[in-house]
């Protein structure tokens, strides 16, 4: 499922902490549970958790991992037994019945393919399709094949059906990608059964999109994440210095860019983040992180931002309450773009 993690992943700064170890705030003893690195979703994962006591801990991120595991269970298109391949199936000829879960994430995908003008669409997976095929055969796509893609792409002909839960596609030929939202679902879903069990803490790392509540370990004010350099030229997951750190409490970030998953044929840049309306991968943005409330808007709205462009995107943040973005351009000019109200974020 993993569409958009790339080099600027959110680094957990307080992860010097051993696994397991106490500490105390106030007075009370804490422990701080760390689930270590995981591969879910096609891609790494990491929950963190402060809690009372070592059982609780445990709980706390068995409960997040299990949470994660059933959201990769669902939308995963590479599982071919999952409710979104099962959809992509069948859909065009029949209605497709869906969990309430994978319901509610097409239903705010929607909400922001229309808050965006298209520029979020969970349609695209005819187009990311020739990507993929870009990408290993090393061969630009014709316009033909573009023009041909681009007739099977479009939110509008995404049927939901509310009160059945079903799920249509007008066309056949129709192929959902949930790439650019799933992920975000997911963190919230782990936060939300950590809470449950009893965390007083929790970050939640899918990939890069990251959500954190409560109390820090070490009894911080604030939990830190580091955004990587995207133009640094380093690879992996240590790749790139730290361009900027931020502080955040009861708050997801999400970062989504064309550094890592792109090809270049003839000169030209091929990313797998797509512009539905040009049928091209988006250009002008290295990369872009939202702060929200939730995982789920970051995630999407990251994406949106990175079709947009600088200007729109920008502008759209600055409409949205609660919510800011740090953009960043490419080489040879690069620059850091804010909304107005990021500075408060950044250490």
């Amino acid at each position: 499922m993993n569409r958009k993690t790339g080099r600027i992943v959110a680094i957990i700064l307080c992860l010097s902490l051993a696994a397991g170890s106490y500490f105390c705030l106030a007075g009370k003893k804490r422990i701080k549970a760390d689930s270590g690195v995981q591969t879910v979703m096609g891609t790494f994962v990491r929950i963190i958790v402060v809690a009372k006591n070592a059982d609780t801990g445990t709980r706390c991120v068995e409960a997040g991992l299990a949470e994660i595991r059933k959201v990769d269970e669902l939308m995963s298109d590479y599982k071919d037994d999952s409710e979104i391949s099962l959809v992509n199936k069948k859909a065009a000829q029949q209605a497709v019945r869906v969990s309430e879960s994978t319901f509610e994430v097409l239903q705010k995908s929607m909400a922001f393919s229309q808050l965006t003008d298209g520029a979020f669409d969970i349609t695209i997976g005819p187009l990311v399709d020739i990507f993929h095929k870009t990408q290993k055969k090393h061969v630009a796509p014709t316009q033909e094949q573009i023009e041909q893609a681009k007739t099977k792409v479009g939110f509008e002909k995404l049927i939901l059906d509310t009160e059945n839960q079903t799920v249509r596609l007008a066309d056949d030929g129709m192929r959902l990608d949930l790439g650019g939202i799933a992920k975000g679902y997911g963190v919230d879903k782990a936060v939300e059964a950590a809470r449950r069990r009893g965390a007083v803490g929790v970050m939640v790392n899918i990939g890069g999109d990251v959500r954190c509540f409560g109390e820090p370990p070490e009894g911080r004010d604030h939990w830190l994440i580091g955004l990587q350099d995207p133009n640094s030229g380093g690879e992996g997951f240590n790749g790139g210095g730290l361009v900027l750190t931020l502080r955040v409490k009861n708050a997801a970030v999400a970062t989504s860019g064309d550094y890592e998953q792109f090809v270049i044929i003839d000169g030209k840049r091929y990313s797998h983040i797509m512009n539905r309306k040009t049928g091209t991968s988006v250009e002008g943005l290295s990369s872009v992180t939202i702060i929200s409330e939730n995982a789920t808007d970051a995630d999407a709205l990251a994406t949106s931002v990175s079709v947009m462009g600088p200007e729109k995107g920008l502008a759209l943040i600055e409409t949205l309450p609660g919510i800011e973005a740090i953009l960043m351009t490419p080489p040879p000019n690069s620059q850091i773009l804010k909304t107005s109200g990021a500075d408060k974020y950044i250490r």
